[in-house]
């Protein structure tokens, strides 16, 4: 956690809202590039599963958990979640959120970090806020967003303009393509005909077509009934592209697919971001601009 300054204000700042906030005794540790050595690390997950606690919130993303997926404490995440435990975070959390899905079935939720979000110094952003206290409220029953005008034509591929009953899943996409192939990916019949949401950072343009194309190649892609594409910060073009961009990434991906590709949704490595519950039966409907993605109480 190389921003203490930012632990420690979104500590405040939940316990300011009246959250008790229990920090796990290795949070802070250090070794090499990570939270702590393997050990302690699985160590602090187990802790989190058996803390009761309403919500199991990851202090920052980053890199370290694809290390442990095989030494993971699936039975007892599965278990804390079946007691109410909500398990949240993004980005490197994918890992672990797609492991356990695969292996248990388990919901987990992708949405904020401590430091980066309620730690932020400026505090958290209001919709981000909203989604976290719905969430803790038990009133979290879907979420919504507008598509930017420029993409409005999409939504004429958008099929009968909704989707019903299909399983939500995904996160980060660098750490979904490198689960390819291994026991960790979900299994067909967990995700075929499902929604698929994506996000990124610091991926130039052409390594975020180079994924996107793995994923169509292995088939996954032709298998979902639509595909929501979050924030894709820092994957900006360089001179020498001349003109391929992001933009261009995702127009030539709706050339090659079927499924319809929505943008703007407020996930990703920025202020802004919903609650999306990973491994959930969920409908999509589109009204012109509006997206709804809904999913009821569990």
């Amino acid at each position: 956690m190389r921003d203490k300054a930012a632990f420690q204000r979104g500590v405040r700042w939940l316990q300011g809202q009246g959250h008790a906030v229990e920090i796990d005794p290795a949070a802070l540790t250090c070794h090499q590039r990570f939270a702590g050595d393997d050990a302690a690390r699985l160590a602090a997950i187990a802790r989190a599963a058996a803390s009761g606690a309403d919500v199991a919130l990851i202090s920052r993303g980053g890199y370290g958990l694809t290390r442990l997926l095989d030494a993971l404490p699936y039975r007892a995440i599965a278990k804390a979640a079946e007691r109410g435990t909500h398990f949240v975070g993004f980005s490197d959390f994918t890992a672990l959120q797609l492991a356990v899905y695969t292996r248990t079935g388990t919901r987990t939720w992708a949405g904020p970090t401590l430091g980066a979000d309620f730690g932020a110094a400026a505090g958290p952003d209001e919709i981000t806020q909203a989604c976290f206290d719905d969430l803790l409220g038990g009133q979290g029953e879907g979420t919504g967003w507008r598509i930017a005008a420029r993409d409005a034509q999409w939504s004429e591929g958008f099929p009968a303009r909704a989707i019903h009953g299909a399983t939500l899943w995904g996160g980060n996409l660098s750490v979904l393509v490198s689960l390819l192939g291994t026991p960790y990916f979900p299994q067909p019949a967990q995700i075929d005909r499902g929604v698929l949401f994506l996000e990124d950072v610091n991926e130039h343009p052409y390594r975020i077509e180079r994924m996107f194309d793995q994923l169509r190649h292995a088939g996954l892609l032709a298998r979902q009934r639509g595909i929501l594409l979050g924030s894709f910060a820092g994957c900006d073009a360089l001179a020498h592209d001349r003109g391929f961009s992001m933009r261009t990434v995702i127009a030539r991906l709706r050339g090659l697919i079927r499924a319809p590709v929505l943008t703007g949704l407020p996930l990703g490595h920025t202020p802004r971001k919903v609650l999306l519950p990973v491994g959930a039966r969920v409908d999509v409907t589109l009204d012109e601009r509006d997206v709804l993605v809904l999913w009821g109480h569990p």
